[in-house]
């Protein structure tokens, strides 16, 4: 087992940064590509994260940061951008994120309605399509179109260092014992999404490692596992939500249904601590009804 979920440098270009989202540890995390002396971030996190952000960055010698590369639109990725900015005012930095999330970014009302949290306008985002290089000061980094989770997704491909950063795109792996799927309000597409773990897996041989947003960086066997099973899981927990929902609706027993069946050992989400667990069941939920599949 290779899990990699403790902040620092785990390549010759990148580091991860736990931006601990809800200010829970391993719950979210940022990652740093640096190549002579560029660097580049990818997402924000919230607000609450950012000084302890900006101070990771500092205790790690990356700062300044020159680019801020969003993954997708979602709040958890982008709200932080006005403050790290703010706290980083020595410093130009250009923020990136896929041609599709210019005008979420812009007009956040939509997504802040959905979500309940409010985020500020992100403007003049340099707009990045599929094929696009990004150059870190000879360290080509190639955009790849990852929608499905959001139709705003993108991937981040690293050839030189066999590694994709893939934001919230394929699943949610906080360790090796707890995992849940990706089918979440408000635009999730099953038939993109599928596509993109087709694709993800075509690119089985060139990488040797998986770099998530919730959390961390899995290689060897853990990378195999994830590449091999993520359309298996994301297809059993959606017949097992659906079939659960049918059989009783409460969240309280679809949540510990969920849990027997696919994270009974989890250390994050155990019987005893189960809240954490049902809002995320809950959010599922809404996914799947907003799919019209429950």
């Amino acid at each position: 087992m290779v899990f990699i979920n403790t902040e620092g440098k785990f390549n010759a270009n990148s580091y991860l940064i736990d931006a601990q989202l809800y200010r829970m540890r391993g719950n979210l995390a940022l990652y740093v590509i640096e190549n002579e002396g560029h660097r580049l971030l990818i997402d924000a996190g919230e607000t609450l994260g950012a000084r302890k952000v900006v101070k990771t960055i500092k205790d790690l010698g990356l700062y300044p940061i020159h680019e801020i590369l969003l993954t997708h639109s979602h709040f958890d990725h982008v709200q932080g951008v006005g403050k790290i900015k703010k706290l980083m005012k020595d410093s130009e930095i250009k923020v990136l994120a896929s041609e599709r999330a210019i005008e979420n970014l812009k007009y956040p009302e939509k997504m802040n309605k959905d979500f309940g949290y409010h985020v500020d306008p992100i403007e003049n985002v340099v707009p990045l399509k599929e094929g696009d290089i990004l150059d870190v000061n000879g360290l080509k980094l190639e955009i790849l179109n990852f929608f499905g989770h959001t139709q705003d997704s993108i991937a981040i491909l690293d050839r030189k260092n066999k590694n994709i950063f893939v934001g919230d795109a394929i699943m949610d792996r906080f360790d090796p014992d707890t995992y849940v799927p990706e089918f979440v309000p408000p635009d999730f597409n099953e038939d993109a999404y599928l596509k993109t773990l087709d694709r993800l897996a075509d690119l089985k041989n060139e990488i040797n490692s998986i770099s998530l947003a919730h959390f961390g960086v899995w290689k060897a066997q853990d990378f195999h596992w994830i590449i091999d099973n993520v359309k298996k899981f994301h297809l059993e927990a959606k017949a097992s939500i659906i079939k659960w929902h049918e059989e009783n609706p409460s969240l309280e027993y679809i949540t510990l249904k969920y849990h027997e069946k696919f994270i009974p050992h989890s250390k994050i989400h155990t019987k005893e601590n189960i809240h954490g667990l049902e809002l995320v069941i809950e959010w599922l939920m809404k996914g799947l009804k907003m799919m019209g599949e429950i």
